[in-house]
């Protein structure tokens, strides 16, 4: 069953040697990942998967230490997720995985053996949730690494431009992910997350899944929209 989950913003920008000047724009995100991972830690899960959104090519399930990277943003770094299992001619872990892997080798995860899942951004709610049902029930003490943006449309410089409905959006989704509920998550629609760019929305949904009857409490350690992007923080335990 799921006993933990710390879910995260999944921008390559969270990552230093990308961000270059502008990283302290995000060491707050930066602390707040690191103070939900170690929620992750306190679990002592058998099994940890790390969801995010994922294109066609990184759909699907990844083995503990595929390798992932930054150089389609500019930056020669090459990330590991978690130890090497000899699997290094896996597939590329999608951007969102490797952005997990990072934050996974910054807070020295060295606990239960570690697993990648790559999300479609259009996978259906009822998908979504069944998957997570799925994984919750792989192993005695599941634990969640969920990578995922809010909506890119929160200002006129935001990547998908200003929405008004966004804001509202990313709000119901931070109540959500703050008070633990599962029935909240998925209830957000699926139609209006894809309009707004809203990344996160599939794999908060494998969440809700997860965490159905698992009467987990939640807690919101950041939310703010750097960039017009909505990025938020939370720990479930």
């Amino acid at each position: 069953m799921l006993v933990a989950a710390a879910v995260c913003p999944c921008p390559p920008l969270l990552v230093p040697d990308v961000a270059a000047g502008a990283a302290p724009e995000l060491e707050d995100a930066r602390k707040a990942c690191t103070d939900a991972l170690g929620v992750l830690a306190a679990s002592r899960p058998d099994l940890l998967v790390v969801i995010g959104p994922a294109g066609p090519d990184g759909r699907g399930s990844h083995p503990e230490g595929a390798i992932g990277g930054f150089r389609e943003f500019g930056v020669d770094l090459e990330v590991r997720l978690c130890q090497d299992r000899g699997t290094r001619d896996a597939r590329p872990l999608p951007p969102s995985l490797a952005v997990g892997a990072w934050l996974l080798a910054r807070t020295g995860w060295a606990g239960a053996p570690v697993e990648g899942l790559g999300v479609g951004e259009p996978l259906e709610t009822a998908r979504c949730t069944e998957t997570g049902r799925e994984l919750a029930r792989r192993a005695g003490r599941v634990a969640l690494l969920v990578m995922g943006d809010g909506s890119a449309c929160r200002t006129v410089k935001a990547p998908g431009y200003l929405d008004a409905r966004a804001a509202a959006f990313d709000a119901d989704a931070a109540r959500a992910l703050g008070a633990a509920d599962p029935e909240a998550l998925a209830a957000l629609d699926e139609a209006l997350a894809y309009e707004l760019k809203a990344a996160g929305r599939a794999p908060w949904q494998v969440l809700a899944g997860a965490a159905e009857g698992a009467g987990l409490a939640g807690r919101l350690l950041y939310e703010d929209a750097p960039y017009g992007v909505g990025y938020l923080v939370a720990a479930w335990s």
